[in-house]
């Protein structure tokens, strides 16, 4: 999976849904990330020194992995975390 986001620019969706007995409101945020070129061993070293197997995408952007082979983020660097918290706070000031 990594071998094939090298060198490219993938988008990471992320949905939330807020529900109370009187509203529900339902978002998502979507994260433009680019990966430089990759070497191979890059990607064997990051493979065998993290934890990949519980990472949607194969990888986790605060680890090494992106430090080194992430370019640029468009949107939310904490939407590819997981959650965009931000957008999310902004709703629940308002719900």
């Amino acid at each position: 999976m990594l071998q094939g986001l090298s060198g490219k620019m993938h988008e990471v969706v992320s949905s939330f849904c807020l529900i109370s007995l009187k509203k529900e409101i339902v978002s998502n945020e979507i994260t433009r990330v680019y990966f430089k070129n990759l070497e191979s061993e890059e990607i064997t070293y990051y493979v065998e020194q993290y934890e990949t197997l519980d990472k949607a995408g194969s990888y986790g952007i605060q680890d090494w992995i992106g430090l080194i082979g992430i370019s640029s983020i468009e949107g939310s660097y904490f939407n590819v975390m997981g959650l965009p918290t931000a957008k999310l706070y902004d709703f629940l000031k308002y719900f």
